[in-house]
């Protein structure tokens, strides 16, 4: 895998742990979800470092003083790729409840490994896109190719890619080249990079289907 200063690999022992209950396949739907939604939190915390501040005034019940607190001349917009990028939202909600949510619906075909589309809840009016903060979250970066497709969409609407930080739990180190060599300028934040893709496209080790084993389908 090519060294890239603009991935980002959060490592601690809170996140080790929740990626050993997700990886386990006598893990159950509950112990997965509780998991992965503790993972998410935690590299949502890392992604948001990017958010501009601004410095305010405020009294306390003690005294008078001045604070960092989030721009709020921005726009905030998380982006979760259908459907096991969903795991993402609640957390992300509780996080940045100013955010607007933008689903991305792709599933991926078997014989392809290409993302097909059935939903996109992005068409909209982009009026300062230096103002736009985009988060794309999927658990698993395996090939790229859905990931690259979600960041096509934002990019072409002028929003910078230095705005725009996709967030995985899992990645492949294919997925990874192949999303900087299109995009070398949007951040991506994991929780692990596996060893490689299988015959099927799948991360080694990784953790199976990610949409199954959260949604146990």
């Amino acid at each position: 895998m090519e060294q890239n200063n603009n991935l980002k690999i959060v490592s601690n022992p809170i996140v080790n742990q929740s990626l050993c209950i997700i990886r386990d396949k006598n893990t159950d739907t509950q112990g997965v979800r509780l998991a992965a939604r503790k993972l998410t939190r935690i590299l949502l915390y890392e992604a948001t470092k990017n958010l501009p501040q601004k410095e305010v005034n405020i009294e306390t019940p003690v005294d008078k003083c001045t604070v960092n607190t989030i721009d709020d001349d921005i726009t905030i917009i998380i982006s979760p790729i259908l459907r096991a990028g969903l795991i993402f939202t609640d957390e992300a909600v509780d996080i940045l409840p100013q955010a607007t949510i933008r689903h991305i619906g792709m599933y991926r075909d078997e014989k392809t490994l290409k993302p097909v589309w059935y939903y996109n809840k992005v068409p909209m009016p982009v009026d300062n896109p230096n103002k736009y903060y985009v988060y794309i979250t999927d658990p698993m970066l395996a090939t790229g190719n859905s990931l690259k497709e979600a960041i096509k969409l934002y990019v072409e609407k002028g929003i910078p890619e230095k705005n725009i930080c996709c967030v995985c739990m899992i990645s492949a180190p294919q997925g990874i080249n192949a999303v900087f060599n299109e995009f070398p300028n949007i951040t991506l934040i994991v929780a692990s990079v596996d060893s490689h893709l299988n015959e099927r496209g799948y991360i080694v080790p990784g953790m199976g289907d990610a949409g199954d084993r959260i949604f146990n389908t």
